[in-house]
């Protein structure tokens, strides 16, 4: 990451100092990394802090920040978040999550769905889908995980940005962290809140957009269609020859799509 693109500052939430990745300008755009932890800085993140200014938490437990022991679901987490927003004064914003950060933001949503304007659900996780399973995570080292969250590797220009170097000591310690609070948050029943359906169907604010790969091999196209379902109104962009990432693998439709819809 360009040192002038962004910088980092600690949010107190309470007891809790929570470090907080910052860049751009304009209208704030609260963005919840997924269940591997933060990527780092991508171009995707570049072309949207031309025009928003992102909020970039990074979760508890994640490798970034200490675990904070009461938080113990997607929903507390969110709940966290909320908090945040409401310390710094933010109300009426937009929101990006990618799948376990996607999940996040739909508890957010379900709890409170006048906190955000506007809300972009990539490949979100959250739902049980009634056809097919979610990935199972924990059957591979992260790194295959990763590997197989995309299409083809080789074809994706900064597939060997993200989260740094993989391969270094460091990076795996972080994933392990990662998935340890992943699995903490997230495991019985995987990956999934059966409520957050009933609870979606009746929340009324945000606009929000799906966005989904459709090789995607982490969240199946049944859940995605659910999540399209019970949001009344929302928006259902699909990219072809792409898998669970698509701000790295069709990065730019995917920004595309994103500043259109923000945009409204």
């Amino acid at each position: 990451m360009a040192s002038q693109e962004w910088y980092e500052r600690n949010i107190p939430v309470g007891e809790v100092e929570l470090p907080v990745v910052m860049a751009g300008s304009g209208k704030p755009l609260l963005v919840l990394h997924d269940e591997l932890g933060y990527t780092g800085w991508l171009r995707w993140q570049a072309a949207l802090s031309k025009e928003h200014t992102l909020i970039i938490p990074m979760a508890p437990g994640f490798g970034r920040a200490p675990r904070i022991e009461w938080i113990e679901s997607a929903r507390d987490l969110g709940g966290l978040y909320s908090r945040m927003l409401r310390a710094e004064k933010l109300d009426d914003i937009d929101v990006i999550g990618f799948s376990f950060g996607g999940w996040v933001a739909a508890e957010m949503i379900a709890g409170c769905p006048h906190q955000f304007r506007r809300a972009v659900l990539v490949a979100p996780g959250g739902i049980k889908p009634p056809v097919g399973e979610l990935m199972d995570s924990f059957n591979v080292p992260a790194e295959v995980f990763l590997k197989q969250s995309v299409l083809d590797p080789s074809a994706t220009p900064e597939f060997s940005r993200l989260y740094g170097e993989p391969n270094t000591p460091e990076q795996f310690e972080l994933f392990e962290d990662a998935r340890a609070e992943f699995s903490r948050l997230a495991w019985q029943p995987y990956f999934h809140n059966p409520s957050l359906p009933h609870l979606l169907e009746g929340a009324a604010g945000a606009d929000v957009l799906l966005i989904w790969g459709r090789q995607d091999k982490v969240v199946p196209r049944s859940a995605i269609e659910t999540y399209h379902r019970v949001l009344a109104g929302s928006t259902l962009v699909e990219i072809d020859r792409c898998g669970h990432r698509p701000e790295v693998e069709k990065t730019e439709q995917f920004v595309d799509e994103v500043k259109k819809f923000l945009a409204g």
